[in-house]
């Protein structure tokens, strides 16, 4: 890890003893130990309080904030960055302590995420002093791989300096220039599945050099929706093609990926019952676990965007995206006309569905592990 500032990065050693222990434990459960032996040491809030990530207010952390306390009870996995976060002056010192001063709060490391794809979709703008990211969609007309690399390396350094660890990008939908949300946004690379696959595997392989994590989306395919799932239902039944998966089978394939996010998309071909691939079992276990391989973490889009929070209660979501396979739960308190909640009511929904016996511990468990094992990898880079 860097440690290039003395607020962020020099505070991270109090969290080689977690990590050793589930090093331990883990190796012990390759050598036929069961799984609940990873998760030795760790308690069940803990356990809990992994699978949640959340969006914050404000560009400064408050050691009285209710939002900091939450991370320090271990409510907390990891926080989301949003151009509401990014201070219009020392905006690099300022990023740099908030976020430095939240990790301090964390037993486990946080997840320090943001959506950095380049282009309209860019929280550290270069008006701000950060390098200047072209689209995807440049990247793939461009269609050269050393220079999408060479773009995505220049970005992972800027944001590892910050304390960024996970970045949403690369996306991995194909273009369409009638999409509203993606492709007439300049956000995909191209509409063919092979340069997809050649321009993120660039891109992954150059955040992964310097230190960062990527989280490709959305799971199956939004690139061909005519609707936006900010706003509500977004059906993709009759135009999704099998194509779509191709990057990510690529991608799972040669060990690239270290998270997915879903969609919040209908797809009735890949799940008759018309449920978002969010919330869908046979999408997200039955496709993208036992189908594709994906042993990774897998990240719900934005939980409070309306194609999910206008539809499902909140309980109801949680419980059937946690079902369907999801490992972490993302609440942005970002989206217009949604309600906002806050992290200590997420985690006492699920919590209360452990005790009551509506999700079992060995299924948090499970998340635990997978998340643990994901957040290794970002401690030891």
């Amino acid at each position: 890890m860097n440690c290039k500032s003395p607020e962020n990065r020099c505070s991270r050693p109090k969290f080689g003893l977690f990590f050793l222990m589930f090093a331990i434990v883990t190796s012990y459960n390759a050598i036929g130990q069961t799984d609940s032996a990873a998760v030795e040491g760790f308690s069940l809030d803990e356990r809990i309080g992994q699978m949640i990530l959340f969006g914050f207010s404000g560009t400064k952390a408050s050691e009285k904030s209710a939002f900091y306390q939450q991370i320090k009870e271990g409510k907390i996995g990891g926080i989301l960055i949003y151009d509401r976060n990014i201070a219009k002056v020392n905006t690099a010192a300022t990023l740099t302590k908030t976020i430095g001063t939240y990790q301090q709060a964390a037993r486990i490391p946080l997840f320090i995420s943001i959506d950095q794809e380049g282009g309209l979709v860019n929280r550290l703008k270069s008006k701000y002093g950060f390098p200047k990211m072209p689209s995807q969609a440049w990247m793939g007309k461009m269609n050269d791989t050393v220079l999408t690399a060479s773009i995505a390396a220049k970005a992972a350094i800027a944001m590892n300096g910050l304390g960024i660890n996970l970045n949403y990008s690369p996306v991995l939908d194909v273009k369409q220039a009638t999409n509203p949300i993606l492709g007439k946004l300049g956000r995909c690379f191209s509409s063919k599945p092979s340069v997809i696959t050649e321009q993120a595997t660039a891109m992954i392989d150059a955040y992964h050099a310097y230190g960062l994590l990527s989280v490709v989306k959305h799971f199956p395919g939004h690139g061909r929706s005519t609707t936006d799932s900010h706003l509500g239902i977004t059906d993709v039944s009759s135009r999704w093609r099998e194509d779509e998966l191709e990057p990510y089978k690529n991608l799972i394939a040669e060990g690239k990926l270290d998270a997915v996010m879903t969609a919040h998309v209908i797809n009735k071909q890949l799940d008759a019952s018309g449920l978002p691939a969010t919330l869908s079992q046979k999408i997200i276990t039955g496709l993208l676990r036992d189908s594709l391989h994906f042993e990774g973490v897998v990240i719900s889009d934005d939980m409070q965007m309306h194609a999910i929070s206008s539809y499902y209660g909140l309980k109801q979501s949680i419980k059937m995206a946690i079902d369907a396979g999801a490992d972490i739960l993302m609440f942005s308190n970002h989206i217009a006309g949604a309600k906002n909640t806050g992290p200590d009511a997420i985690f006492n929904i699920i919590k209360k569905m452990v005790k009551n016996g509506e999700i079992t511990a060995e299924r948090i468990n499970i998340s635990f592990e997978r998340i643990m094992t994901m957040k290794m990898k970002m401690d030891m880079r």
